[in-house]
């Protein structure tokens, strides 16, 4: 394909639009103008010829992007670089352009950041190469990518495809554009910003040349993002190949791989994508679940949702817990965990009972609410003035009987095992 002229197809009316359209679906925060998504259009309207001209010319300038640091999981933190609107804008137009003339380079191991790929096909990908021999995995991190790629390679490897003169300018002044940190600017001479809506191709770009190298090594692995596992079928090959493959990246690309949490292992001592893995002996097989931590991160947010002092209605509660049941079961369901779900269901509604017997507060509203749910009045007074705890009342049987799994569900509450039964994936 001709990449020579690609800066009209960017420019074009059709392919403007279609831009403006997605970063309105996506919303997001401002940048270190200010200005909102709402405000877009109108600035468009105003100034959209000139943004035209100025990427024909050579002469648009991007704005520093916006540092905000998020939490990791694990301890940390992640930088994300939140550009203005209008350079989301610029961004989008152009990787609408540059991301199919890349898909026809890009491996077909390589999940992340793709159109009609997830997460969920690596993870599937993964078990199958398991479970044709390879019973050894390569588990390498990729330190701080987003912050470390050399702007200088990328470029080199960038511009073997795309020969217009004028992308190739547009790309490297976001690569360039720097970051505002509490208001002090600071210079970008290295890394892309995560959170950019170039940035996911530009490491796509980068990482595809560790793609064809492994490939040309003939190694079987699997890789979305900066995520990557090599599977293999000795602990011998293994470490041999988490010496080469350390050496590539680092000597090659440029970029750096953490020591400390890439690793050797079997496949049941792994972390990928939020999945663990474990030998299944009557399929004779490796079948995926929910990793230990994902499941640890699910019920520290299930306990935000259903703790008593959270001034909210029950049924506000209800509707938060339902969209993180259908989250996380979206997710996760092409894994193994009919167990896991009857267990967290039952967490889950234990919790939820204490919340509505706070809600009734007094002991005579409690014996009210108890005896209207069919529970005798000798027995709603005797729970009622108990002076019992809220976890032992929740335990009690004639509570369960009142507050029982059918009125919940009633209620509104999603039942983990129902919703994970209709939405499973067998693989």
């Amino acid at each position: 394909m001709d990449t020579r002229s690609l800066m009209e197809q960017i420019v074009s009316n059709d392919n403007l639009n279609v831009a403006y359209l997605q970063i309105v679906r996506n919303k997001g925060a401002a940048g270190v103008d200010g200005m909102t998504v709402e405000e877009l259009g109108a600035y468009l309207a105003e100034n959209g010829e000139n943004i035209r001209k100025q990427l024909r010319t050579r002469k648009y300038k991007p704005q520093p992007v916006r540092r905000v640091e998020i939490p990791k999981p694990d301890g940390g933190t992640r930088n994300l670089g939140i550009p203005t609107v209008v350079d989301r804008f610029v961004q989008q137009a152009v990787t609408q352009v540059l991301t199919p003339i890349f898909e026809e380079q890009f491996h077909e191991h390589s999940y992340g950041f793709r159109p009609n790929r997830c997460a969920q096909q690596a993870v599937l990908k993964a078990l199958e190469m398991m479970n044709d021999g390879h019973s050894w995995i390569v588990d390498i991190d990729l330190a701080k990518f987003f912050d470390t790629v050399n702007h200088d390679k990328l470029m080199t490897i960038f511009g073997r495809t795309i020969k217009d003169g004028d992308v190739i300018s547009v790309v490297r002044k976001f690569l360039a554009s720097g970051v505002m940190i509490d208001d002090e600017y600071e210079d970008t001479v290295v890394g892309t910003p995560q959170g950019g809506n170039i940035s996911p191709l530009l490491a796509n770009v980068m990482l595809n040349e560790l793609d064809k190298e492994l490939e040309a090594r003939g190694l079987d692995f699997v890789r979305y993002a900066d995520d990557l596992i090599i599977m293999v079928g000795s602990k011998q090959a293994a470490e041999r190949v988490m010496k080469s493959a350390t050496r590539f990246i680092e000597e090659k690309l440029g970029l750096k791989v953490n020591a400390e949490k890439s690793k050797v292992d079997k496949p049941k001592g792994i972390k990928y994508l939020g999945f663990g893995f474990y030998y299944d002996t009557l399929a004779k097989g490796y079948k995926a679940r929910p990793h230990p931590k994902a499941v640890a991160k699910f019920k520290a947010q299930m306990k935000k949702l259903t703790c008593r002092s959270w001034g909210v209605s029950n049924s506000y509660k209800v509707q938060k817990l339902n969209q993180l049941i259908r989250g996380w079961i979206n997710y996760f369901k092409i894994g193994s965990m009919k167990g896991l779900c009857e267990r967290l269901d039952r967490n889950i509604r234990y919790r939820l009972r204490m919340c509505i017997w706070k809600h009734w507060k007094t002991p005579q509203n409690r014996a009210k609410n108890l005896m209207k749910l069919d529970v005798p009045r000798w027995a709603a007074y005797k729970i009622a003035y108990s002076g019992d705890r809220y976890a032992r009342l929740a335990h009690n049987g004639w509570v369960h009987k009142a507050i029982s799994n059918e009125r919940l569900t009633t209620f509104g509450l999603v039942s983990m095992s129902n919703y994970y039964a209709e939405r499973r994936v067998i693989c």
